[in-house]
C-alpha cells in the first residue's frame, strides 16, 4: 500500500509533531497513561525552576536549591543580593514561565537537522544530571530526572534514526504547551505550593514593577507563542525538508535548459 505522505516531506513533519502532541495531551486521559507521562510532566517543571535558577545566576545573584514535589509544583530557591534591582527580580520570576517554551523551541528547531538530534538528547541528559547533582534536594526530582535521563540517554545511544527524532519532537512539544498547562497558574496572582500561600510568578511581576498580574500573564503567553511559531516555521520550511540532490560522478555530463 503507497504510503500517503512522501518520506521527509512537509506532510511527514507536520503529522510527527502532531502525533508528539496528541500523545502529550492524550496520555494522561488514557489507562496507565498518567504513569508514563509522570516524570515528563515533572520534566517541564524542572524546565520551569531552573529558568528561575539560571535567570538568576545570569543576573549576578545565587541559585541555591529546585525543590520538586509531587503533584507537579516546585520551588527555586534564589539568594538575592540586597541591593539587587526590582527588575532583577521581576526578569527571574519571568524566566520560569519562559523556560518551558524556549526549551521546547530549541528542540524542534534541533529536530529539523539530522546532526543535532543525538547531540541535543545527550545534552538534555546531561543537564538534567548535573542539575540533579548541584541544585536538586527533593525525593521527587531524585527519581524522576536521573529515570527521564537515563531514557533520553538510551534513546540518543541505541536508538534509530526516527525514534531518536520523534523524541526530540516529543519534548519540543512538551515543553512548547508548558505554558497552556499552567494557563490557570500564570492568570492568578496567587498560587499554594506545598502548602504555603505565595505570589505566582506573574504575581511577583507586577508585585515589582507594577501593572495588573494578568497583563504579564498576557505577556509572558504572547512571548512564548512567538518563540515556539517561529521554531516551527524554521523547521517545517519545505527547502528544509527537501532530501539533498542527489551527487553524480564526475565523469557524467549534465545538460540543463532553463
Amino acid at each position: 500500500m503507497q504510503s500517503l505522505v512522501t518520506p521527509g516531506s512537509q506532510g511527514e513533519a507536520i503529522g510527527r509533531l502532531v502525533l508528539a502532541g496528541l500523545l502529550v495531551v492524550m496520555l494522561p486521559a488514557l489507562p496507565f497513561g498518567s504513569y508514563v507521562i509522570y516524570p515528563f510532566a515533572i520534566l517541564t517543571t524542572w524546565f520551569h525552576e531552573m529558568g528561575h535558577g539560571l535567570t538568576a545566576l545570569l543576573l549576578g545573584q545565587q541559585f541555591e536549591q529546585l525543590m520538586i514535589f509531587a503533584n507537579g509544583s516546585g520551588v527555586a530557591q534564589n539568594l538575592m543580593a540586597p541591593d539587587a534591582s526590582r527588575f532583577t527580580f521581576a526578569a527571574i520570576a519571568a524566566g520560569g514561565p519562559l523556560a518551558p517554551s524556549m526549551v521546547g523551541a530549541l528542540l524542534i528547531v534541533a529536530s529539523a537537522h539530522p546532526r543535532l538530534w543525538r547531540p541535543a538528547l545527550w545534552l538534555m541528559a546531561a543537564a538534567i544530571v548535573a542539575s540533579v547533582l548541584i541544585w536538586v534536594r527533593s525525593a521527587v526530582g531524585y527519581w524522576t530526572l536521573p529515570l527521564v535521563a537515563a531514557i533520553l540517554a538510551l534513546i540518543a545511544w541505541r536508538a534509530g534514526p526516527a525514534l531518536t527524532r520523534f523524541a526530540l519532537q516529543f519534548l519540543g512539544v512538551l515543553g512548547a504547551m508548558s505554558a497552556l498547562r499552567d494557563w490557570g497558574y500564570l492568570f492568578s496572582e496567587q498560587a499554594v505550593i506545598d502548602g504555603q500561600a505565595m505570589l505566582s510568578d506573574t504575581g511577583q511581576i507586577a508585585a515589582t514593577i507594577g501593572l495588573p498580574y494578568w497583563f504579564w500573564a498576557g505577556v509572558i503567553l504572547l512571548l512564548s507563542a512567538a518563540m515556539v511559531g517561529a521554531a516551527l516555521k524554521y523547521a517545517l520550511a519545505e527547502h528544509r525538508l527537501r532530501p539533498p540532490p542527489r551527487k553524480l560522478p564526475a565523469n557524467v555530463l549534465q545538460f540543463r535548459r532553463d
